[in-house]
């Protein structure tokens, strides 16, 4: 099969940033209260508008991952096939249960602005069982993913230099936590976006440091 390897990795970055807005105009907060014992209240503060606005967005972006996911299968095609496909399957597996938890948010949303005229704490609890469930798979398969792709590249065998395995999901995802941490202020604005920001800067470094020139594989 032939790779065009830098489209498909312009079309993942393009669900990046399209997944990215959608998410940060459904889930950003000035107040930086990202779950824990504040739960969902940071979304009484967004309006139904912004919350459909994202919802579009987001929803919309989610299937350019997966062209990008074949651009990283490529990528790593020199390794050996099985693994190429492994990656590919494993994050296309995950994000399909990612594209299903994106799509519940708005309508969460929707729910705490009801708070007040409705008990929705029940509605909740069963959306936290059936939704939130779902975007652990895809963290779980974002791990594997990094762990098969720092294998590949410190192989030496793909078409990444060898110091690119830093530039893995898990890691650069991590990045973001650390910057809230070290910086509230500045990453207040990656936390509701931080595996977004980590598959924009990783296919941006796929672009720019890998070899992406056109090549016609077999299998």
């Amino acid at each position: 099969m032939t790779h065009n390897l830098r489209w498909t990795g312009l079309i993942g970055l393009l669900g990046a940033l399209l997944t990215g807005t959608g998410e940060f105009l459904l889930h950003f907060d000035p107040q930086a209260r990202f779950g824990g014992a504040h739960g969902y209240a940071f979304m009484s503060d967004i309006s139904e508008a912004r919350l459909t606005a994202g919802h579009f967005f987001a929803v919309a972006g989610v299937p350019f991952y997966f062209v990008g996911f074949w651009h990283l299968a490529g990528m790593l095609r020199p390794v050996g096939a099985k693994l190429a496909w492994a990656t590919f399957l494993i994050t296309s597996y995950g994000f399909m249960f990612g594209l299903v938890w994106m799509g519940s948010r708005a309508s969460v949303g929707s729910l705490v602005h009801h708070a007040q005229s409705v008990d929705v704490a029940p509605l909740i609890a069963l959306y936290e069982q059936r939704y939130e469930s779902l975007l652990q798979v895809t963290r779980i398969t974002t791990l594997i993913l990094s762990v098969l792709y720092i294998y590949a590249v410190l192989t030496g065998r793909s078409r990444y230099p060898r110091w690119m395995a830093l530039a893995n999901p898990i890691l650069l995802t991590l990045g973001s936590f650390g910057v809230f941490w070290a910086a509230p202020e500045v990453g207040k604005y990656l936390m509701p976006i931080a595996m977004n920001v980590a598959f924009g800067i990783f296919f941006t470094c796929s672009l720019w440091f890998g070899d992406t020139r056109l090549s016609a594989d077999h299998g």
